[in-house]
């Protein structure tokens, strides 16, 4: 039984901790922003193509065996010539 008496005495310390004073409440909307990690693009213009410079580089050293980049090369060369 002692142990019954001190369990409760101990939960109602216990909750009037919890209950005792203001509770503090926080602006919603403000809270929500606080935790949004804000969108950031960054976007770098370049003259030239680092992709197409890097595969004309590994052409001149070795022959590719796939042939994956030349789809991009030829969309990068007729995007060129429209712009010219």
């Amino acid at each position: 039984m002692p142990e019954r008496e001190e369990r409760k005495r101990l939960e109602a310390e216990l909750s009037g901790f919890l209950t005792e004073g203001e509770m503090e409440t926080e602006d919603q909307d403000a809270a929500v922003r606080r935790r949004l990690a804000p969108r950031t693009e960054i976007r770098i213009q370049t003259s030239i193509d680092p992709i197409v410079e890097e595969t004309a580089r590994y052409r001149k050293m070795a022959k590719e065996v796939d042939d994956r980049y030349d789809g991009y090369l030829s969309r990068v060369n007729d995007k060129k010539k429209t712009d010219e």
